[in-house]
């Protein structure tokens, strides 16, 4: 994915005689003087288009060799490692070599309220990642990109819609993802294959798939779990799959009442206080999965190396997530995104420089090489964020089902692990939602509990600014 950088525009200039014949002193002075005031007047003409043409190729060469790409780049990130990201940053300073980037890995804990003080403080990283939903908590904090570094226009062609749909503030750009992930449905391969089980396709077929693959003893205690949903204490990602129900349902997440609400809610509830294949005594369901107990898991890529990390052995693939079944054929599947962007600050001192090089490690041939550095670290490196290289991961066994769906997924502020603290945007929309699950499984009627819910969520959008 090499950069096309715009051509550096280049500008690519007599002699007389004179034949000398016998005359008198006066004539031969009038001879000699008369000329000479022509070919001063073009003298001067010259050296001044000359000195013209000359300022014009220093402006232009200054302005596209450089423009302004001179000074020092903080950037704090937050997930790679200083040796994934090196070499792309060594490749733009060589050719911008005025320019210096310094990326500071941060710790994910408490890391919204360190960089938000560090903004207010005016201390803040020139760059910094942020996640996805936190655009309302930071949006007079992020610079809009400008238009001749990429438009709105181009950017909705580069990258998945989700990531126009949230970075995108009128017709400017808020950040830029390196990066693109999303929940998808981890299988235990062996527990499918001793059970003569296939993938669910549908919400339907996971809840039957998952009361066969259950077992309990005979006091009733599960030793193996069919899927982990219908709690929050143990379920991991429960806001994640919690919201993607619910879109898929047709709810409106910022007013989740009603009847779709209400079935969407009830349906995730139905597998603990119904159907009994998942509890609250039961661990975590990440190291369920893990521990080779739990036959289907929610989560995104990145638990993978987690889960092989705590069972190297354990046999598992993804598979794209479970749909409603379609009232219509044009009818889209829904997925549901959780990714971190890019941005720059609005009082940094080189905003132009820094968006410069966001656009550079965003190309195709940096992303590449990001994969590529990251993978010699781990198993595999960040989804590619680009519509144009969703095919490099199609036949991935843990990407292929995240890619697969990633032009139909949405993205809200119930989202997991974000690290927003607990007066983020997500960590109080996250309390009232959990709230309400929790007050269904001990019996209050859905509508009851969303009728609160919804209460919270609005009093939250209206704090941020997401709503009048």
């Amino acid at each position: 994915m090499a950069e096309q950088t715009p051509p550096i525009p280049s500008i690519y200039s007599s002699s007389s005689t004179v034949a000398e014949t016998p005359v008198s002193p006066v004539s031969s002075v009038a001879s000699v003087v008369t000329p000479k005031k022509p070919f001063l007047k073009y003298l001067v003409f010259i050296f001044l288009g000359l000195a013209l043409i000359g300022g014009i190729i220093f402006f232009l060469v200054r302005r596209n060799s450089n423009k302004g790409s001179s000074g020092e780049i903080t950037w704090w990130g937050l997930w790679e490692d200083e040796p994934t990201v090196a070499p792309l940053i060594t490749e733009y300073q060589l050719k911008n070599p005025k320019v210096t980037i310094k990326y500071v890995k941060q710790s994910q804990q408490d890391y919204r309220e360190r960089l938000t003080n560090a903004l207010a403080k005016g201390t803040g990283p020139d760059i910094f990642t942020f996640h996805n939903s936190w655009v309302p908590m930071f949006k007079n904090d992020l610079n809009l990109m400008p238009a001749t570094v990429m438009s709105a226009s181009e950017f909705a062609q580069i990258f998945y819609p989700v990531a126009a749909s949230d970075l995108i503030m009128g017709t400017g750009i808020l950040g830029i993802p390196l990066e693109y992930d999303a929940i998808t449905l981890f299988i235990n391969d062996d527990l499918f294959a001793s059970a003569g089980a296939t993938p669910p396709a549908t919400w339907d077929d996971l809840r039957k798939t998952a009361i066969i693959l259950t077992q309990k003893d005979e006091r009733g205690i599960i030793l193996q779990s069919g899927v982990a949903l219908g709690r929050t204490e143990n379920v991991d990602h429960w806001p994640e799959i919690l919201a993607l129900m619910m879109l898929q349902n047709g709810v409106d997440l910022a007013k989740p009442a009603g009847r779709l609400a209400q079935d969407a809610l009830t349906f995730f509830t139905l597998f603990s206080s119904t159907d009994g294949v998942w509890d609250a005594t039961l661990p975590k369901s990440t190291a369920m999965f893990a521990g080779g107990k739990l036959a289907m898991y929610f989560g995104p890529s990145w638990r993978a190396f987690e889960i092989a990390q705590q069972n190297p052995s354990l046999k598992f693939s993804t598979f794209p997530l479970p749909q409603l079944p379609k009232a219509s054929s044009g009818q889209k599947d829904v997925a549901y995104a959780s990714y971190w962007a890019e941005g720059v600050w609005e009082k940094s001192k080189n905003k132009t420089v820094a968006w410069d090089f966001l656009k550079f490690i965003s190309s195709q041939d940096s992303l590449a090489k990001l994969y590529a550095n990251a993978a010699k670290q781990r198993t595999f490196g960040e989804p590619y964020p680009r519509v144009d290289m969703a095919g490099l991961l199609n036949s991935h066994p843990v990407l292929g089902s995240i890619v697969s769906k990633a032009p139909n997924a949405r993205s809200w502020y119930l989202q997991s692990r974000t690290f927003d603290g607990p007066t983020g945007i997500n960590s109080l929309i996250n309390k009232y939602f959990e709230d309400a699950i929790n007050a269904v499984n001990s019996g209050t009627a859905a509508d009851k509990a969303l009728e609160t819910a919804a209460q919270g969520v609005a009093q939250v959008l209206r704090q941020y600014g997401v709503t009048k």
